[in-house]
């Protein structure tokens, strides 16, 4: 889903005073107006739009350190093919592999943005893991991944780690009203993945073979960067 522009605007600057409220040093310094990707990113993920959502976001002057949970930051616009090796672990997506721009990257856990179709604008998670099938949807947009996260800081299950200086997640499952699947922990509990990955359209009988799909997900991605670089 695609936010209203106001409404993500809002949930970022929610996001950022509460981290600083939390703690963390970032400086309020404005908002940009959104900026145009490199013209590679429609070549890349196959797609002739790109939204100005995400323009937005890749836009806002963020400082040089880990401003998301759990030492996590925010991915620049990619240059070339090997943006792609990140979405090897998407299987059984509901949508096209490719049709997604890595966009958050933690410890072991990578976030996307689906750039095309019914799903434009949705938030997909992925744990960083050669045998981790758990391609699931983390929000259903932008702006509501930022309130969860904002959320989280007020519920006392994001804090402010101050030797470290960063946004560390602690137990999110026992915040009512808190969707676990929205904070970047790994492993996540196997009973609410299987149930989200059935709920956001998963194809559950790929994910259950999932060596043998990643080997051809992964030489579709060879194939792609090949073409790219002719």
């Amino acid at each position: 889903m695609l936010d209203d522009m106001r409404v993500l605007r809002d949930a970022v600057r929610e996001y950022r005073v509460a981290a600083a409220t939390a703690g963390l040093d970032w400086p309020d310094e404005g908002e940009s107006p959104a900026g145009q990707p490199p013209g590679v990113v429609y070549r890349i993920f196959g797609v002739d739009h790109v939204a100005e959502q995400l323009a937005w976001l890749q836009s806002q002057r963020w400082p040089d350190r880990h401003v998301l949970p759990n030492v996590g930051w925010r991915m620049p616009w990619p240059a070339g093919g090997e943006a792609l090796d990140y979405l090897g672990v998407s299987i059984g997506t509901p949508f096209p592999w490719r049709q997604q721009l890595p966009l958050f990257h933690f410890d072991a856990v990578l976030y996307t943005f689906v750039l095309a179709g019914e799903r434009e604008g949705e938030i997909w998670r992925y744990e960083i893991s050669p045998d981790a099938w758990d391609a699931v949807r983390a929000a259903t947009s932008l702006a509501t991944l930022f309130d969860q996260w904002t959320r989280g800081i007020a519920a006392g299950v994001v804090v402010y780690d101050e030797h470290r200086q960063w946004l560390l997640v602690e137990d999110v499952a026992a915040a009512p009203g808190l969707d676990p699947l929205a904070f970047p922990v790994a492993p996540i509990d196997e009973t609410l993945l299987r149930a989200r990955q059935r709920e956001c359209g998963v194809n559950m009988a790929v994910v259950e073979e999932g060596f043998e799909h990643q080997e051809e997900l992964l030489d579709a991605i060879d194939a792609v960067k090949a073409s790219l670089r002719a």
